[in-house]
């Protein structure tokens, strides 16, 4: 007959950790590349399986932008690879830029570019009219 045996339960700890520029970078990082996979595989899908690259002019992207929620579509697949770009640029620049000052005002300076290009790009795709 076996002696039942007991094992100790295993001991969990709660660690506190701080928000910052470089915490939340981590955390976006992952969201937008998660967020990445299902946008950028759907306008693949479409735009170059689906439709097919020789049929998309003009009148296509007008006839598409009919509907909002393309609008939206493109202004997501649009600022999360953009951010997901940048953060990765920032990545790379804080090797090259080691002080905690300099690497803080490139993280800054990023995100404001980041957001200047991101709003841009989702006013001309909020604003395109056909034939204009």
């Amino acid at each position: 007959m076996a002696i039942p045996t007991t094992q100790p339960s295993p001991v969990t700890r709660q660690v506190k950790t701080s928000q910052n520029l470089e915490s939340t970078a981590w955390r976006w990082m992952r969201y937008s590349g998660f967020l990445l996979i299902p946008l950028a595989w759907g306008h693949i899908l479409i735009q170059d399986v689906i439709v097919g690259v020789h049929n998309i002019n003009e009148a296509y992207v007008a006839q598409r932008f009919l509907f909002t929620g393309w609008r939206i579509y493109d202004i997501l697949l649009l600022a999360f690879a953009f951010a997901h770009g940048m953060n990765g640029l920032r990545q790379v620049l804080s090797d090259l830029f080691p002080a905690p000052r300099a690497r803080q005002w490139l993280g800054w300076i990023l995100l404001v570019g980041w957001a200047i290009i991101s709003v841009i790009g989702a006013i001309a795709i909020i604003a395109f009219q056909a034939g204009q």
